[in-house]
């Protein structure tokens, strides 16, 4: 790891997109266009972090999608945005005297009994809260790319080698999957501790760190990930500047970004990523139709 000049960032740039960004989304082809990633699948179209999510982002065209992974009571690895079921199941009404509804207060068996889709639409009534490994063979089939976040790592000890294990059991882990998955955390001890156990994976980390602290970062980590709202052309092209531990620049993905202006503003910045809840406004605003 090391700094580079500013001058070499545009080909530095290009070259961690391709790394990063195979897939058709991204259109690998043009110079210049940001990876495009569903967050929590197409979650505008589609109840968050559901089968239905990235099944609509799969027919929008779309290849990358994020999510976020939390842990039951008795151990297994589930895909949900909040530590409550509160706001995205019927929870409430299963279980009226068990608030404040943590995911880690529920067995899994509990949780495979609530509708996850009826808060968002009575379309989607009786759509599940998915396990991680119904949630990895389903982005299989889909031919899909993910940006696995491991959510809130402090209440669940241990949920990296908990994760990597099952990515493992899934075939995820062998090299052409490693080009397709991405793990994130707001968690700094979270990503450093993915990278010591299984350094191939890429990783990333939420937030917008101050320059002087990056060169650290850059030693386990290959993208920073910030708000869109925290950043500017210059944090950026500083991030681009130093080299992250597979020898190639670090990458900015940028979330979550939902309107054509400010997709084209934040592309502007040179990220390598969006992350989006409108998957097909962003593309339309970049002009990768």
């Amino acid at each position: 790891m090391h700094a580079r000049v500013v001058a070499a960032t545009a080909a530095a740039v290009l070259g961690a997109a391709a790394l990063l960004s195979p897939g058709t989304d991204a259109r690998a082809g043009e110079v210049g266009v940001p990876t495009v990633i569903a967050h929590r699948g197409a979650s505008a179209y589609a109840p968050e972090n559901t089968l239905a999510s990235i099944d609509r982002a799969a027919r929008l065209g779309f290849c990358w999608v994020e999510n976020d992974v939390q842990r039951t009571k008795d151990g297994e690895l589930v895909v949900i945005h909040d530590d409550s079921l509160q706001r995205t199941t019927n929870v409430e009404q299963v279980f009226p005297g068990r608030a404040p509804w943590k995911v880690k207060d529920f067995t899994a068996a509990e949780i495979a009994r609530l509708d996850a889709g009826s808060w968002y639409s009575p379309a989607y009534a009786g759509t599940r809260v998915p396990t991680l490994k119904q949630y990895m063979r389903r982005i299989e089939h889909n031919h899909e790319k993910l940006l696995l976040e491991i959510k809130n790592p402090e209440l669940y000890p241990g949920i990296e080698q908990q994760t990597l294990k099952l990515l493992g059991n899934e075939g995820w882990l062998d090299h052409k999957h490693l080009r397709r998955l991405i793990v994130q955390s707001f968690s700094t001890d979270s990503i450093r501790t993915v990278h010591d156990l299984k350094p191939a994976i890429t990783t990333a980390l939420l937030g917008s760190p101050a320059v002087s602290q990056l060169p650290q970062y850059a030693r386990f980590t290959d993208l920073i990930n910030p708000s869109y709202g925290s950043l500017s052309k210059g944090y950026v092209d500083a991030v681009h500047t130093f080299d992250g531990p597979h020898g190639k620049p670090l990458g900015v993905f940028a979330w979550t970004v939902n309107d054509a202006a400010t997709a084209r503003q934040v592309a502007g910045y040179d990220v390598d990523g969006i992350i989006t809840n409108k998957p097909d406004v962003v593309r339309s605003a970049l002009g990768s139709d």
